[in-house]
């Protein structure tokens, strides 16, 4: 018995057979069945601003491709260089966000290149490409670099100590919080809910010890107990608290455990949303039918599109589709046996996990309305090249995987 050299050339590293076919499948399956919805939901855009979106998701893809290639190309290894310096540049562009909110506040009007949209500043515009949201890609470069916190925590640690975790739980925050507050004041909460989720779930599996995870869901489990309380009890004091003008953040509360009692105002979405996915049936209405006309149909409620379109079936088929990729997904974190890359995809899972449920689950009623899109199927230019950066450091690690599985005695 003989074990195989550890090391491999560079053209066996990059060789075709070690490319995941699979997780390449499942992006393009997603990247049809969005074109398709959105082209479906020509009805409720008009067909000039239908084809505008449909012309655009094409790009994207196509850009997110490139990216992909650019990823696969670079490899995995200098992530944490590259990041630290996307990081302040992302960094000083959400502050640069801050000044136009100001901004718009007095004047009413955004400084050029900037954009406001629904009350929040996310954007940078440009004319005939489309916009631009620093938030979306922050949420990547953080979950770099906390899983190289992480890395470097558990290989400098000698004993297991309450102190030693609580020291990587303040590192990280070090450089989560700046950017979180900046999306915050947009105001952006469902950036900032991802970010604390796909965070969270990595310092889980990081390693410390049980209490700190029993204390973070007590915690949770508080809040969320005084939330409802103030809610039901105290609600003119909680939306102070909160703030948010004519009581619009608690209004999504509102109309989520009730959404008839305002259809025409915070209801709307989650109204509409339940109406035409529940009179699909089993097979939907067809290609193109517009019985009601859905706002955000090309974004937020492209679930909802999918479900007037195909029904039971179409969304069985989503719902599906997204499980086979989380699943796919966890299957190479098992493979891999690099640590780093281990974080980064648990990060990534949380991300991606987190958005399927709470895009599937505000349309159906389960969950509270947000402006979470659903991944890979929503149109979005940023949105869809930062998911195109994952899935190319995904793509290096499963490469990396297989390569592994060629360390075998003969």
């Amino acid at each position: 018995m003989e074990l195989m050299p550890m090391k491999l050339g560079l053209s066996r590293a990059k060789s075709t057979d070690k490319f995941d076919y699979t997780l390449m499948g499942i992006i393009i399956v997603m990247m049809f069945t969005s074109l398709t919805a959105i082209y479906s939901a020509f009805g409720m855009l008009g067909t000039d601003a239908g084809m505008s979106y449909l012309m655009k998701q094409i790009m994207w893809y196509v850009f997110g491709y490139i990216v992909i290639g650019a990823m696969m190309y670079l490899g995995n290894d200098s992530l944490y260089s590259f990041a630290k310096i996307g990081y302040w540049i992302l960094l000083a562009l959400l502050a640069l966000l801050l000044v136009d909110k100001v901004f718009y506040h007095f004047t009413l009007r955004d400084i050029p290149f900037f954009h406001t949209a629904n009350g929040a500043t996310s954007w940078y515009i440009f004319p005939g490409v489309g916009t631009f949201q620093p938030s979306e890609f922050i949420k990547i470069v953080l979950i770099i670099i906390v899983a190289n916190i992480i890395d470097e925590h558990n290989k400098q640690k000698i004993t297991e100590s309450y102190e030693q975790d609580f020291n990587m739980i303040i590192e990280i925050a070090k450089w989560a919080l700046p950017p979180m507050i900046l999306i915050l004041l947009q105001p952006d909460t469902g950036v900032v809910l991802i970010i604390v989720i796909a965070i969270g779930a990595m310092v889980m599996c990081s390693g410390i010890k049980r209490e700190w995870i029993m204390i973070i869901f007590g915690c949770i489990a508080f809040v969320l107990a005084l939330f409802f309380y103030m809610y039901f009890f105290h609600f003119d004091l909680l939306n102070k608290l909160i703030g948010g003008e004519g009581g619009y953040k608690l209004g999504r509360i509102t109309s989520w455990l009730n959404p008839e009692s305002d259809i025409n105002g915070k209801g709307h979405q989650l109204y509409l949303s339940q109406m035409v996915i529940g009179s699909a049936g089993l097979m939907g209405h067809g290609m193109g039918q517009a019985y009601v006309t859905l706002p955000e149909a090309q974004t937020d409620l492209i679930f909802a599109v999918i479900g007037q379109t195909w029904g039971f079936i179409g969304t069985v088929f989503v719902v599906g589709l997204c499980l086979f990729l989380d699943l796919h997904i966890c299957h190479i974190a098992s493979l891999s046996k690099n640590m780093i890359e281990k974080y980064m995809i648990t990060g990534f899972l949380g991300l991606l996990l987190y958005q399927q449920f709470q895009n599937i689950g505000m349309l159906i009623g389960l969950l509270p309305i947000t402006g979470i899109t659903l991944p890979l199927l929503s149109y979005g230019g940023s949105s869809m090249l930062s998911y195109m950066i994952v899935f190319g450091i995904i793509m290096n690690t499963s490469r990396k995987a297989k390569k592994l599985s060629d360390y075998v005695y003969e």
